[in-house]
């Protein structure tokens, strides 16, 4: 972890629209101008321990964990419920409620075995009814409908589950970290779930440890308190004074809060993929040398420590390095030289400044895309930035008026890019059309190989860069500096290795 010195600190939060994602927009809040120091050994100070451990909460809201609002709302709702699988640090499914599954050799027929003996926080079993309950539920929902859209049925054995697809995925245990509730409590508060908590409203909102947990107990903590927050920015608030102990944060937005106090943080790899589009259409951007060396120019390490803060992980490629289906042999440095010597063997260069379309809602979005326009300018490609308001610039990208963009995308863990890539897909704004393209999709999601699959696409894609990857952005958790040992966060479960942290408190 890293500490914060926030005194006086300005902190930059924003709730960020994904476009095209086909799921409930992502409340994300944003640090930025981060004063880091060396974390220093030492013993947490008692006196500045809190006497409980809270978390935001907003009351008015579900915590539902099909429905609910991102942000504090699913922080809350990952101690209550878990899925199938878990998504671990790579973005590799872990078995969690399921124990075992089998495929067909076409990747089309999936049949999950639950593990057996699972209780709900209620003491009631968990039964094959409840998952394919919760998942015809999430096929329905903002948040989940577009990663299920493949599901053509689902039905029950004894103790088991079959999901059938429309079409081959060898990766769809990697969709199925969906959490599961208990048939018949959806329109509850809480609905009732098999995870390590379970709400409670006896005195006070909380989170009570429950003694029926599958994974044989060992909660930090054997009550949490929920603290109210109307909305993102109260959350904050709430942290910085202390009276919660955790928030989950994206680094990279565009409204502005102040903070104070002693914080800590860690960041979390994603699947939200930023990138520069390509209008295809427009003359010299339809040819695949010149789009490659543009991907030449672009300093992808500098954007990320620069103007990300570091708060992501440079990509030449469109998955996360921190796949384990990256293929970084075909990472190539960066260096004007290369980008100079690229640009040379273009049969001919633009005469007229592209247009650079970004999003001016977002102040790091906009800071990169003069970045870009600068670095291209200065070898010779000119370019102009059109920064436009989230609304007018969705509209010029449905429309196609634009040469180049700044666009960000989450994409789904089973690494899908039929959305950028496809003639219909939703978020293919360039135009892209592609036999070829089309083919080495469909091996990566039937390849019983899927390694070499992922390999050959990503070296296609290289070489006609239909799009230019540039990085993959992190979220954040954030702490009360000293209250939590050794926690181990992914993007979607802030407590991941729940029964290995420590959670320090004042001595009662």
């Amino acid at each position: 972890m890293k500490k914060l010195t926030c005194s006086a600190l300005c902190v930059l939060l924003s709730a960020l629209l994904l476009a095209g994602c086909g799921q409930a927009p992502s409340e994300f809040n944003e640090i930025t101008d981060l004063i880091t120091e060396p974390e220093t050994e030492n013993t947490p100070t008692s006196l500045l321990l809190p006497t409980q451990f809270s978390l935001a909460y907003m009351p008015d809201q579900t915590l539902d964990p099909i429905t609910c609002p991102d942000g504090m709302q699913q922080t809350v709702a990952s101690l209550l419920y878990e899925g199938l699988f878990r998504l671990d640090g790579n973005f590799e499914p872990q078995p969690s409620l399921c124990e075992t599954f089998v495929c067909d050799e076409d990747y089309l027929t999936y049949t999950f075995t639950l593990r057996p003996g699972i209780l709900f926080s209620d003491g009631s079993p968990l039964t094959v009814a409840d998952v394919k309950n919760t998942l015809n539920r999430a096929k329905t929902s903002d948040r989940y409908r577009a990663r299920l859209s493949d599901i053509r049925s689902i039905s029950t054995g004894e103790n088991t589950v079959t999901v059938t697809l429309s079409a081959p995925n060898n990766a769809l245990p990697a969709l199925l970290d969906i959490p599961i509730v208990k048939s018949g409590t959806e329109k509850d508060a809480a609905p009732i779930g098999t995870g390590p908590y379970f709400f409670s409203l006896d005195t006070v909102p909380c989170l009570v440890a429950s003694q029926l947990w599958w994974q044989g107990g060992g909660q930090p903590s054997d009550r949490i308190t929920l603290v109210e927050a109307a909305d993102q920015s109260t959350m904050l608030y709430r942290l910085t004074s202390h009276d919660i102990q955790l928030a989950v944060a994206d680094l990279t937005g565009s409204a502005s809060v102040s903070l104070s106090g002693s914080l800590t943080y860690q960041d979390t790899d994603t699947t939200v993929l930023q990138y520069l589009g390509c209008n295809l259409s427009r003359e010299y951007l339809n040819t695949a040398a010149f789009r490659r060396a543009l991907g030449r120019g672009i300093n992808r390490e500098h954007i990320v420590s620069a103007f990300l803060s570091g708060h992501g992980r440079a990509a030449q490629l469109p998955l996360s390095p921190g796949s384990p289906l990256y293929p970084h042999e075909q990472e190539q440095p960066f260096s004007m030289d290369a980008f100079s010597a690229a640009l040379a063997e273009c049969e001919s260069l633009p005469t007229e400044p592209l247009t650079l379309l970004v999003n001016a809602e977002n102040s790091f979005k906009t800071a990169i895309a003069a970045y870009l326009a600068e670095s291209f300018s200065a070898a010779g490609v000119l370019v102009e930035v059109r920064a436009l308001p989230w609304e007018e610039y969705t509209a010029a990208l449905a429309q196609g008026d634009f040469d180049l963009y700044y666009g960000e995308v989450r994409l789904s863990a089973d690494w899908d890019l039929s959305p950028l890539l496809t003639e219909n897909g939703a978020l293919n704004f360039g135009g892209w059309i592609s036999a070829q393209t089309d083919s080495l999709l469909a091996a990566c999601a039937s390849s019983p190989q899927r390694d070499i699959a992922m390999a050959e696409l990503c070296s296609h894609l290289k070489n006609f860069s239909p799009i230019l990857p540039i990085c993959f952005k992190s979220s954040s958790v954030l702490l009360q500096a000293d209250v939590v040992e050794s926690l181990t966060s992914t993007a979607t479960e802030p407590f991941y290795n729940l029964q290995d942290c420590t959670i320090h408190l004042q001595s009662k």
